[in-house]
């Protein structure tokens, strides 16, 4: 006999060992995220997946489905702590979306649309930090970068371990290992998962600038909870 759990109201099956986000891509049900990928083990760092678990808040993409759970995904108290998280995430870096080479198959920018956000609500930061384009291949707009941490599992899986976070707060940043703290002197290559993982523009390839016109990108033709399905529905994790 399968396990359920119910998610506003539809029973949805799980497999022991599934969390919450796996159970309910695999029945077909969005549940908004940035720092989840299928590939990679869950870190519920951008809070944008909260659920209602019995009552109680919860990451989806890091708490098990358990039998009887009675999960709430779309409420108006959910949708709005989403936005706000968004509008957050969009005022503390720099995501002018008409000038970023990204735009159109930036997740924030997708996740922005989805959840309707109109303005920024909050004052900006006009975060002002440094941008690496000493490697030949790949650059980094440090203004941009969201702190996922997607780029430090992939680098992780490709066994080179590039990326990491430091400090906390207002002085989190992404930081490169090497001596020189620059990308030219790591071991980041361009056919590293690594370069390709990022949600935003903060880690962007050279060379390739705008040679898929906007309009014709990912979420130009599709809405992320379309394209985030199709992702998940053939994963597996780390």
């Amino acid at each position: 006999m399968s396990k359920t759990i119910s998610i506003d109201g539809r029973q949805v099956e799980f497999v022991d060992g599934q969390t919450i986000m796996e159970a309910a891509a695999a029945a077909g049900v969005y549940i908004p995220h940035l720092c989840h990928h299928p590939d990679f083990t869950p870190h519920g760092s951008c809070k944008l997946c909260t659920v209602k678990v019995n009552g109680r808040n919860c990451s989806a993409c890091t708490f098990p489905a358990q039998e009887g759970q009675e999960v709430l995904n779309e409420t108006d108290e959910l949708r709005e702590d989403r936005r706000m998280i968004t509008q957050m995430l969009f005022v503390e870096g720099n995501h002018f979306c008409p000038s970023c080479e990204k735009s159109g198959n930036c997740q924030l920018q997708a996740v922005a649309y989805y959840l309707q956000m109109l303005d920024d609500h909050f004052p900006l930061f006009f975060a002002s930090r440094e941008l690496d384009a000493s490697h030949p291949e790949v650059m980094i707009d440090h203004d941009r970068c969201i702190f996922c941490t997607l780029c430090v599992r992939a680098s992780h899986l490709d066994g080179k371990e590039v990326f990491a976070i430091s400090g906390r707060g207002i002085n989190k940043h992404l930081i490169v290992n090497s001596p020189s703290g620059k990308l030219q002197d790591s071991a980041l290559e361009a056919g590293d998962r690594a370069v390709d993982i990022c949600p935003t523009g903060a880690i962007l390839r050279k060379g390739i600038g705008y040679r898929v016109p906007i309009g014709k990108r990912i979420f130009d033709l599709k809405k992320i909870d379309a394209v985030s399905l199709a992702e998940q529905g053939g994963a597996h994790g780390e």
